[in-house]
């Protein structure tokens, strides 16, 4: 069936009431560069399109609350250009600076890289080593959630897409002795989708490492949480080379990384874990001991 209507709600009530009278029929679109695909390659069928855009509460990046809060409106460029995230969500601003090309950082929201739910997406890498929460509403109410507790699987969300509309993603401030950083192993020709990605956020406390969280893709079918690597680093001086080689070799054993001719062979990307992840500690690390 074809697509029927395309309809601009003006309030978030607006939009989550259209979805509800569609019964799962009508979908949301921001940037669209990842529903647009869908649509074409046959993979959803909606009858209407709610298009976000004049929605004025799903707009900004601000401080709010004792921490950042991004709308669902708002796109890689523009988190990747903001002041705020520069400072208290460095590993996200870096990562909205990987995503596609200039063209679709301007239109891809990170919202939509959250709701997508891809193993490998960048933005959502970084907001789960920031311990983000996504606020969820529907005609039920609303509820929060971390980030890293919305995924089923590959492409699988708990966020509902035809019923539900997710409104704004927060995260703490930055504060002084945390440091934060991300990096990503790209192919040659530099647009396809990354070989190895992931984030980290760490807490220095007393020359320790007072809290850490570790997120990595594609190495799972969800954005994934290096719970075990965390716990060794958890309380260690900041300069134990020998509890950084033991985290690095646990996130390569407790990732499952698939083979793949894009990516390269599992073996491969266990071995790419332990390089990354020692690159990431290390730049996390030295941004949190620097001057603020």
């Amino acid at each position: 069936m074809m697509i029927q209507r395309y309809v601009f709600p003006e309030t978030i009530k607006d939009c989550i009431e259209e979805l509800e009278k569609h019964s799962g029929r009508a979908r949301i679109i921001a940037g669209g560069t990842d529903l647009v695909l869908a649509v074409q390659r046959g993979d959803c069928s909606p009858i209407v399109i709610l298009d976000i855009t004049r929605i004025k509460e799903l707009e900004g990046i601000m401080e709010e609350e004792g921490g950042v809060r991004l709308g669902a409106r708002v796109t890689h460029a523009a988190c990747a250009s903001s002041p705020l995230i520069q400072k208290s969500g460095t590993c996200l601003a870096e990562a909205c600076l990987t995503v596609g090309s200039p063209q679709i950082q301007q239109v891809a929201t990170v919202a939509g890289n959250v709701v997508n739910a891809q193993p490998a997406a960048d933005g959502a890498i970084a907001l789960i080593a920031l311990g983000a929460r996504a606020r969820i509403v529907s005609t039920k109410g609303e509820r929060e959630e971390q980030v890293d507790q919305l995924y089923y699987g590959v492409g699988q969300s708990r966020v509902d897409s035809t019923r539900e509309l997710l409104t704004n993603l927060r995260f703490p401030l930055n504060k002084a002795g945390e440091g934060t950083s991300f990096l990503r192993v790209t192919p040659p020709n530099g647009m396809g989708l990354p070989v190895l990605n992931g984030a980290v956020w760490i807490s220095l406390r007393e020359n320790r490492i007072a809290d850490i969280r570790i997120a990595l893709g594609p190495v799972s079918d969800h954005p994934f949480r290096a719970r075990e690597a965390e716990t060794v680093l958890r309380g260690v001086r900041w300069d134990d080379s020998d509890a950084r080689e033991k985290a690095a070799h646990l996130a390569s054993e407790e990732a499952n990384p698939r083979d793949s001719l894009l990516r390269g062979s599992a073996a491969y990307r266990r071995q790419l874990i332990k390089v990354l992840l020692k690159g990431l500690i290390e730049k996390a690390i030295e941004r949190a001991r620097s001057p603020r």
